[in-house]
């Protein structure tokens, strides 16, 4: 008799251990379950059109150009340059961009015109510790290039900021400065003329497509 309360003891644990790890296998199965649920889950925004309500996904733009033609392989070449030149520097005039904003912005809490010509000092002296050296990794086409790029972000030339925040004698000191290297800070973006292949690819680089 001892023996078999010993016995059905015995079994009455193994039946709660056996319990146990299978109810622990059951509730890591429904996790699992509730996990891989949750991950295919997929939230939308809503709309109605025509009293149903639909799910509202906004697509992405896609640009679809012409094919180029290239007359011979060095055009070709010179395309592939342009990419590569945009990519290059076509986020510093974003950044340029962001920074007259801010510039900007901040001057206009400026009560008195000596302490905005004083930040406006502590600001030149910034940009050129900043931009000095990526400005001297750039080829002279990537620098003309960031002049209309400037143009187009900001709707203002070089020229034009540079006078703006600094006065007329340093816009034309710049400007004669970047005369002696054939360049000009007066330089305009056009778009639709003859800056419409850049237009193609800047479009296109923003949105993925190259």
């Amino acid at each position: 008799m001892i023996y078999f309360c010993s016995m059905n003891t015995r079994l009455n644990i193994l039946v709660f251990i056996l319990f146990l790890l299978f109810g622990n296998l059951i509730c890591r199965a429904q996790q699992q379950t509730e996990n891989s649920t949750q991950k295919s889950v997929y939230l939308t925004p809503m709309c109605a059109y025509e009293g149903d309500t639909i799910p509202y996904v906004k697509l992405p733009t896609v640009y679809i150009f012409k094919p180029l033609k290239f007359k011979n392989k060095r055009e070709m070449t010179q395309y592939y340059k342009l990419i590569r030149d945009v990519k290059k520097v076509l986020p510093i005039s974003k950044e340029i961009n962001r920074a007259i904003i801010e510039i900007y912005e901040y001057m206009q809490t400026l009560s008195s015109q000596k302490a905005r010509e004083k930040h406006m000092k502590a600001v030149e002296k910034g940009l050129k510790e900043q931009y000095t050296p990526r400005m001297k990794k750039l080829s002279f086409a990537q620098g003309k290039l960031l002049i209309k790029l400037v143009d187009r972000q900001t709707n203002s030339t070089g020229y034009e900021l540079v006078k703006a925040f600094m006065g007329p004698f340093k816009a034309d000191f710049y400007q004669i400065f970047a005369a002696l290297f054939g360049a000009s800070l007066k330089n305009q973006y056009d778009p639709t003329g003859d800056d419409a292949l850049t237009e193609r690819v800047i479009l296109m680089v923003e949105n993925g497509q190259l």
